[in-house]
């Protein structure tokens, strides 16, 4: 069910995010403590500002309410990605190229699963990362999950 909600506020919510500049990072529904919560994360290439979370939440929240295809009472949630962005597709490696990133695999890679490092190359079907003195290739459809890593 989350999924099949998840897949329908993506077809929305993208056409929408596309026409104000901004671009679906994320969207997750799921049942926390204090309830169901619709959360979508957006970002820009300057950054999210409050009045982009605000815009969002009003458009979106009203096409919701027209569609009307949620049937559980839900909180709506509109932020930025934040520090530790999730990179999602070839473009957000392509995009954060130079950047330190943490990239778990499906299956290891050199008896590894874990790799952090700094995106050297992202193409089409692989992305190189410098993890310590050693360059690592990472097929893309072995990425499981990949998110920035917050450098200090």
């Amino acid at each position: 069910m989350a999924e099949t909600v998840t897949k329908k506020v993506e077809a929305l919510a993208i056409p929408v995010l596309e026409e104000i500049g901004l671009e679906l990072v994320e969207v997750q529904f799921r049942r926390e403590q204090s309830g169901w919560v619709l959360r979508l994360v957006i970002d820009k290439q300057e950054g999210v500002s409050l009045d982009d979370c605000a815009a969002v939440s009003r458009e979106i929240g009203q096409l919701l309410d027209i569609e009307d295809f949620i049937d559980q009472a839900y909180n709506l949630e509109v932020s930025s990605p934040g520090l530790n962005r999730p990179l999602k597709s070839m473009a957000d490696f392509q995009r954060f190229t130079g950047s330190k990133a943490k990239i778990k695999t499906i299956e290891p890679i050199s008896g590894e699963h874990v790799f952090v490092g700094r995106i050297l190359q992202a193409s089409e079907e692989t992305i190189i990362v410098e993890v310590g003195r050693r360059e690592v290739t990472i097929p893309f459809a072995q990425v499981s999950k990949a998110r920035l890593e917050v450098e200090f």
